[in-house]
């Protein structure tokens, strides 16, 4: 077994998680992705359309790095530390999936039929994208804060907002998966 190319181990990824949270607090900073890409869109200029967006970045631009440091980890990982056998998917996963359209289940990760650019760039590809953004922008404002952001800073500080919000998460998963999403892709 090659330890770089496989999914790392709990015991591994969640120490180094901590480890990161602990770093956060200390330095005073809260851990979350929404915040930094709000700080982004206040460099955009969003201020100018949205009181919303009117803060001082300058004291936000280590949000910068973290982005950064998200960008290319992201190409680190898929372009040097991926591992591109086949998942190992239940047999009946992969027959519902087929049903479902999906050609590729359990070769990756990520699906043709929802990450490569000749389906995004169709109607239900685009349109897809579009109502998911909405969806994940109002959720995350009106939650106030992301996925990351409470599952992880949230739930590590015993906060019931954060518990509230990362149970509606679930929720919204599950009601995306078993409704939803079949009717997408039937």
């Amino acid at each position: 077994m090659n330890f770089i190319f496989e999914p790392w181990p709990w015991y591994v990824s969640g120490p180094l998680i901590a480890i990161i949270l602990f770093l956060f607090f200390y330095f005073g900073k809260s851990f979350g992705v929404s915040s930094n890409l709000e700080t982004l869109c206040t460099i955009s200029g969003a201020d100018k359309f949205s009181d919303y967006f009117k803060k001082d970045w300058k004291e936000r631009d280590w949000a910068l790095v973290f982005l950064l440091g998200l960008i290319i980890g992201g190409f680190i990982a898929s372009n040097y530390l991926s591992n591109q056998a086949p998942i190992d998917l239940n047999p009946t996963t992969i027959i519902e999936l087929n049903k479902l359209g999906f050609s590729n289940a359990g070769e990756t990760l990520m699906p043709n039929e929802l990450f490569d650019f000749e389906h995004i760039f169709t109607l239900k590809g685009f349109l897809l994208l579009l109502i998911a953004g909405i969806c994940i922008g109002f959720g995350t404002r009106y939650a106030d804060g992301c996925t990351s952001g409470h599952a992880i800073t949230g739930l590590s500080n015993l906060q019931l907002p954060s518990l509230i919000a990362v149970l509606g998460f679930f929720i919204g998963g599950l009601i995306m998966i078993w409704l939803i999403f079949p009717l997408l892709f039937r």
